[in-house]
């Protein structure tokens, strides 16, 4: 299939791509800066130019492709992510850009859209599981995920197919990854919520291959994650990873509530999500160990 990627050279976008080519498909993605370019060409993809925001020039790149993946955000690291302003950049993405892709697609014949989401917009389920019928809980940080996921099912229809992924909390070779890995170096605590409470990971290998295999999912709205583990175990599998003596900290409550509440709360909620619908449909399932998963941020380091 002609798959077209926005987000192409982000680190999920890296990862995917890779599959996508090594699986015989022909792969066109966004890089917008010669070094990107030199990247994408060696993955074996096509790369172009384009502004996520220009209707015009996104409606010509999409042409003549079967599918479209939009992987694209900017997710600010590490303390910046408490400014609101730091995400102002990663919701226009979210809500205009997927708005103009999922217009675009329409409009050329392109067949399936897939779009990457967050699964923090549930409520917190303590030790129940978290299935696609579970309560929402927005916040400021989740709309434009959640705009996102209405502009993509919109373009579904009796001969489009529209997939929606919500992933759990990546970790790997990725920026906020590294940064915690380094404040627990540095022995700051880094961990939100309950050490009771259950984290979601996915490693950034399981979720390329979950954008592959979204390829031939019908459409909906669908949990990717890997398997929940608690907090405690994720404490001490940070703690490894960073090379200390012990676990990773936790932050306390009241310094959550002096940081802004509103910005944590999603990550401090407990999730044990369930990706059960999507590997039904697919066949998909996560591979990593956390082990294996945190040894890619290390090497990467």
């Amino acid at each position: 299939m002609r798959v077209f990627v926005a987000g192409a050279t982000g680190v999920l976008g890296t990862a995917a791509v890779r599959r996508l080519v090594a699986g015989g498909h022909k792969v066109t993605g966004i890089a917008r800066t010669p070094v990107r370019r030199q990247r994408l060409v060696a993955a074996g993809a096509t790369p172009v130019d384009v502004d996520l925001f220009d209707p015009g020039a996104v409606h010509r790149a999409l042409e003549h492709h079967d599918v479209v993946c939009n992987l694209a955000t900017r997710i600010p690291v590490g303390t910046a992510a408490l400014r609101t302003s730091s995400w102002r950049e990663n919701d226009r993405i979210r809500t205009e850009g997927s708005a103009v892709l999922a217009k675009a697609a329409a409009d050329c014949g392109v067949l399936r859209l897939i779009q990457e989401a967050v699964a923090f917009a549930y409520a917190d389920a303590g030790e129940e599981w978290v299935t696609e019928k579970s309560p929402i809980a927005p916040s400021p940080r989740l709309r434009s995920s959640l705009e996102a996921t209405e502009n993509a099912m919109g373009f579904a229809d009796q001969y489009r197919f529209a997939v929606v992924l919500r992933f759990g909390l990546f970790y790997g070779a990725d920026a906020n990854t590294q940064w915690l890995l380094e404040r627990v170096r540095r022995g700051k605590p880094v961990l939100l919520g309950e050490p009771s409470g259950y984290i979601s990971p996915i490693a950034v290998d399981d979720a390329a291959a979950a954008v592959v295999a979204a390829l031939a999912a019908p459409s909906g709205i669908y949990n990717v994650a890997g398997a929940p583990v608690h907090r405690t175990e994720w404490a001490r599998a940070l703690g490894t990873a960073a090379g200390v003596d012990g676990s990773a900290k936790f932050v306390p409550a009241l310094t959550r509530r002096v940081l802004g509440g509103k910005a944590t709360d999603p990550l401090a909620r407990s999730l044990r999500i369930s990706s059960d619908a999507f590997r039904t449909a697919t066949g998909w399932r996560a591979r990593t160990p956390l082990a294996e998963g945190f040894a890619s941020a290390v090497k990467a380091r």
